[in-house]
């Protein structure tokens, strides 16, 4: 009998143990990945202030150390009129996140050695050979040869000559307005090109940085060099290896009830629907902007950032090679070029000199950061018109000083 009851005895010690200690049980913290659980609720209130006070609708963040999501959190409304709230399906405009996922794309093909970083963009487009640059003079202004031909680098640090036509007081811009060739049209991106490509760049190539339609370029080129559709060579050798399922160059009739609100500020500073941009992504396009034409959720969009972070790889699917994801988040500018104070640019984003953070936003007030040093990852989203990332920067503010250290 005693035997019997030891046995017993064993065998529910046994069970009490894999009890508590099976994950159910042992439930992760923050902690253990050198995080203040404490600090992280302080970055959830600010971004609820945010919606008490009307200054956003809604927004939605994460943060991933080592690997581990150690915050992910929904606020407020994706639709204030539906009371439609935000949450982990709601899909948003990421508008200039885009650029990141195109550079991507197109360094896929760099890992075949389709191309160098270096080689000149009329070589595989022919209609840039020639291009011109305007060059302003005492009597007005000529139109003389380039120096240094555009380069794929070029593009894809913004250094090309190309601009996106905002500036008022620029002449080139004029014609990029006249020509409306960075309308939202339905038209395609190889049409866009070619009228770009008869437009006078506005500086020499490789001499200054201007934020540009160059990434849009880039995505032309991707469909050049693969002979694919931008939006299909995006789902095979990005979106579906990485199983962002939810990203796409428009929202489908069956995922609009999920589809968050575009907002901008009246003249009294309160929120109202917006009337320009928020109508589109809701019905398939030909014309996909590899420069902000993306629609996507919040995990989907950390899962394409972890792949970076995990130089090039995840869940055992490579995407890019080890040496060429450093190379997307390391300083790829031509030299004597300058973008900001105390930070770089890399392939199709921003690297933070001090941090080594390679980031970028969107349109829409959506912003990323990946910190290599930290193993950490950043995302908010929200949806304001014109971009107003106050908000994302306050709580990476906070989550950084949530972190513990050693």
């Amino acid at each position: 009998m005693k035997k019997i009851n030891l046995l017993t005895l064993l065998f529910f010690s046994l069970l009490y143990l894999l009890t508590v200690c099976s994950p159910k049980n042992n439930e992760f913290t923050p902690e253990s990945v050198g995080i203040s659980s404490d600090t992280l609720l302080l970055a959830n209130q600010k971004m609820q202030s945010y919606i008490d006070s009307g200054k956003l609708a809604g927004i939605s963040t994460i943060v991933m150390k080592n690997g581990k999501v150690v915050q992910n959190e929904y606020f407020g409304y994706a639709d204030i009129e539906k009371r439609s709230p935000m949450q982990e399906n709601t899909l948003v405009r990421i508008f200039s996140m885009t650029k990141p996922v195109t550079t991507v794309a197109l360094m896929t093909l760099y890992d075949e050695g389709k191309f160098q970083l270096d080689d000149k963009v009329s070589k595989y487009i022919p209609e840039f050979e020639g291009m011109l640059v305007y060059t302003p003079n005492e009597n007005g202004f000529t139109l003389e040869p380039q120096v240094n031909e555009m380069s794929i680098r070029n593009l894809l640090t913004h250094s090309s000559g190309i601009t996106y036509g905002w500036d008022p007081a620029s002449y080139v811009d004029s014609i990029y307005r006249a020509t409306q060739v960075g309308s939202w049209d339905s038209t395609t991106i190889g049409d866009k090109v070619k009228i770009l490509a008869k437009i006078p760049l506005k500086f020499q190539p490789g001499t200054k940085y201007e934020y540009s339609l160059s990434i849009d370029v880039a995505g032309y080129l991707v469909e050049v060099l693969s002979g694919m559709p931008l939006d299909a060579y995006f789902k095979s050798r990005v979106l579906e290896p990485l199983k962002m399922n939810e990203t796409s160059f428009y929202v489908p009739e069956d995922k609009l009830n999920r589809f968050a609100e575009l907002y901008n500020l009246d003249s009294l500073g309160k929120l109202q629907a917006n009337r320009f941009m928020g109508p589109a992504f809701k019905k398939p396009t030909t014309l996909f902007w590899g420069g902000a034409g993306l629609v996507s959720t919040l995990n989907d969009y950390a899962r394409f950032c972890s792949m970076l972070l995990n130089a090039g790889e995840l869940d055992g699917v490579r995407i890019i090679k080890e040496e060429t994801a450093h190379m997307i988040m390391s300083e790829q500018s031509p030299a004597g070029v300058e973008y900001w104070e105390n930070a770089k640019y890399g392939l199709g984003g921003s690297v933070d000199l001090n941090t080594g953070e390679y980031s970028w936003g969107g349109a829409a007030s959506t912003k990323f950061w990946i910190d290599p040093a930290n193993k950490m990852i950043i995302v908010t989203y929200t949806q304001l018109m014109p971009s107003d990332d106050s908000y994302a920067k306050d709580f990476k503010d906070i989550v950084k000083r949530s972190l513990i250290s050693n």
